[in-house]
């Protein structure tokens, strides 16, 4: 009586082999975005728990938004026009609009669109 071998032959293991190198390396291109866009969020939020910045003008709190990104080592968001401001019910609002685009493979890109929004306390002015 025969013994018949079991597991994955060598095809099978080269095939799963490059699936998962393919979304290792896929990984390794998206992670790296969203840790960005975290230190994005994690900026906006400082400048609202900022008392020092209650009724400083734009010009003021885009410069101490661009020292926390800084800070984050958030280099892909350095544009200006990606803080805009907004007037609201609860005060002046912070809203960070963005794309990255990472290179894939040829020409292929990954594109990430990311928004962040925060609201600052009362006392922030709208110049």
């Amino acid at each position: 009586m025969k013994r018949m071998q079991r597991g994955m032959t060598m095809l099978g293991f080269l095939i799963t082999l490059c699936v998962v190198i393919f979304f290792a390396y896929v990984g390794m291109k998206i992670v790296p975005m969203y840790i960005e866009f975290y230190s994005v969020k994690q900026a906006l939020k400082g400048l609202a728990e900022d008392s020092s910045l209650a009724g400083a003008s734009k010009d003021e709190i885009r410069k101490f938004y661009q020292r926390r990104l800084e800070m984050n080592y958030a280099d892909h968001v350095k544009e200006m026009d990606a803080l805009k401001f907004d007037s609201g019910e609860g005060g002046l609002k912070l809203v960070v609009d963005y794309e990255r685009r990472e290179p894939l493979l040829a020409n292929l890109d990954v594109v990430g669109k990311f928004h962040a929004e925060q609201v600052m306390p009362r006392g922030a002015s709208v110049e």
